[in-house]
């Protein structure tokens, strides 16, 4: 009896074991990084921050950050958007171009000249290009957006049926949290897209370089009241740093501030600073 229990004990620490171990960790470890050391830069703005480095399992987390508030992924949903346009076959490359036509998609005050004209799949994606994304929104359709966004558990997932704005506004929402666990998935290989397809965001999405660390990311930012120019906005920064011996660092950086100029350039510079606190990065200088 006392043999087939530990046999049966034998069995399940097997089991236990081999489940346990094919995680790439448990992220056991969370490193807070000081929020107060920044203050002359964080004021008026709510910032939340978090980096994982997938080769130690640590979380770095500005102090006091909230990681479970949902928000508007804004322009950062131009990561899942490029590769479920790819995957779908709407785009047929980073290279696929569409024309501008300025009666559907008629020129905003705040639009930069470089959205004002045809573009390709990986131009409109570093311009932020909205209207070109738009085009796209309604060739892919809503049900191919619901199923990629469900099996990657993209935030709440929430595509209403023939929208083409969905991630512009309060409809879909994501976490800083979801926005980090999203991107180890893509950099781990694990949402079910093409290798072609991923090699293409990555060139879109780079950014910069020092010594053998590769900078990606996307910006995104919206007013907190639609259509209020003058008052608060909110906005991200997120992406991943691609190191030649070690795994990568995903990150991403939520901030809340006065104006839509008081966080334009803060969101890429203060998330390199939090890296740069983190000792994941040695400088905030990367070559282009």
């Amino acid at each position: 009896m006392n043999r087939k229990l530990l046999s049966l004990f034998g069995v399940i620490s097997l089991v236990y074991f081999t489940c346990f171990s094919s995680l790439r960790y448990l992220h056991a470890e969370t490193v807070f990084l000081d929020r107060h050391e920044h203050s002359s830069q964080l004021h008026g703005t709510k910032v939340q921050f978090l980096a994982r480095d997938l080769e130690s399992g640590i979380d770095y987390v500005l102090a006091d950050s909230d990681l479970t508030t949902r928000h508007s992924p804004f322009s950062t949903f131009k990561i899942p958007n490029m590769l479920i346009a790819l995957e779908t076959g709407v785009s047929t490359s980073p290279d696929h171009w569409r024309d501008w036509d300025p009666v559907k998609r008629p020129a905003e005050e705040f639009w930069p000249d470089v959205w004002k004209q045809g573009q390709t799949l990986e131009q409109a994606f570093a311009r932020s290009a909205v209207w070109y994304f738009r085009d796209l929104a309604l060739e892919i359709g809503t049900e191919a957006y619901r199923d990629y966004l469900t099996s990657w558990a993209y935030g709440n997932s929430e595509v209403p049926e023939g929208s083409d704005h969905f991630w512009l506004g309060d409809i879909l929402k994501i976490s800083t949290r979801e926005q980090v666990d999203f991107l180890e998935k893509l950099v781990s290989g694990e949402l079910g897209v093409s290798r072609a397809n991923l090699d293409s965001l990555e060139r879109a999405s780079f950014q910069g370089s020092q010594a053998s660390i590769s900078l990606h990311g996307k910006t995104g930012t919206g007013p907190d009241q639609g259509g209020a120019w003058e008052g608060r906005f909110s906005g991200w920064y997120v992406g991943y740093l691609r190191r030649t011996e070690k795994r990568p660092v995903v990150f991403a950086l939520h901030v809340s501030a006065p104006s839509f100029s008081a966080l334009s350039s803060f969101r890429k510079a203060f998330s390199l600073t939090l890296l740069q606190d983190a000792g994941l990065i040695t400088s905030v200088q990367f070559e282009p």
